[in-house]
């Protein structure tokens, strides 16, 4: 039973994930978290099982995370989503630094050590103007769906100014914009500049220092990490599109070995 899982339960998607005794990923899959947390890590967990072809009893350890995490009552342990998105940020960036995570609900930055240990952070300040919901209403707005941002984004000529100060506010403004003739696809692009100029404070709070790696759902889009990557004048790392959203499940799955190591070691010490 060397094989892990982590279970990202976010406040959008649940993510399930599970690796083996050398890190590599056997299993993952994404699913809407909807109302019924348990019930949604449950399935996303047992969809990654159908999916590597094992049993539960082939899983030694299930680490939950994300704002739900509590709610998960098959789980071993829970850690906080900032303790395995730093964990799994350097698992796959080993030099990251500086973690930036975005996504639907909440927006934090952290600040590690060598070891992959936070030894700060900030989140944002409980406003939808500063999350990735904030895109997805902007898009709503204008007749788009959240699959339609990033190719709308790519279209853009130059970013309408949204301020962006208060989620009520910026609403305004896209409505005040789009009366005045203004392309929707700028409007996007403002609406993600705004988002991107909050984070990037978020990350100067939280005392932030290269290397810098972006995680969470909005890096979907591709605009997000070039932002970022112009307003900081220095390089960022993002996980491949298809993995961008399970950085913290992995880094569950990741404590979730250490953790089998440490029982293995002390049931060894406990023997005559």
């Amino acid at each position: 039973m060397t094989n892990t899982a982590g279970i990202d339960v976010g406040s959008t998607y649940t993510k399930a994930l599970i690796i083996d005794s050398a890190g590599r990923i056997l299993a993952k899959h994404q699913q809407p978290t909807g109302f019924k947390l348990d019930a949604a890590a449950r399935d996303a967990f047992e969809q990654c099982l159908a999916a590597a072809r094992l049993k539960r009893g082939d899983v030694g350890y299930v680490i939950a995370t994300g704002m739900g995490r509590h709610q998960v009552e098959f789980k071993d342990l829970h850690v906080t989503d900032l303790t395995a998105g730093a964990r799994g940020a350097a698992f796959l960036f080993p030099g990251t630094r500086t973690v930036l995570d975005v996504g639907g609900q909440t927006m934090k930055a952290s600040r590690l050590d060598a070891a992959a240990k936070v030894i700060s952070f900030r989140l944002n300040d409980k406003c939808a103007a500063g999350t990735g919901a904030f895109l997805e209403k902007t898009a709503r707005y204008m007749g788009y769906s959240t699959l339609e941002i990033g190719p709308l984004m790519a279209t853009s000529k130059a970013a309408v100014p949204i301020s962006g100060v208060c989620a009520v506010f910026a609403e305004s403004e896209v409505i005040n914009h789009l009366s005045q003739g203004a392309p929707p696809a700028d409007i996007m692009q403002g609406a993600l500049e705004s988002l991107v100029s909050r984070s990037v404070q978020l990350i100067k709070r939280a005392k932030g220092e290269p290397e810098f790696t972006l995680i969470g759902g909005i890096l979907r889009f591709e605009s997000m990490a070039k932002a970022v990557h112009h307003h900081l004048q220095c390089d960022v790392n993002v996980a491949p599109p298809e993995m961008v959203q399970f950085v913290s499940a992995l880094g569950a799955a990741l404590l979730g070995r250490v953790r089998l190591r440490m029982l293995a070691r002390e049931s060894a010490a406990s023997r005559p």
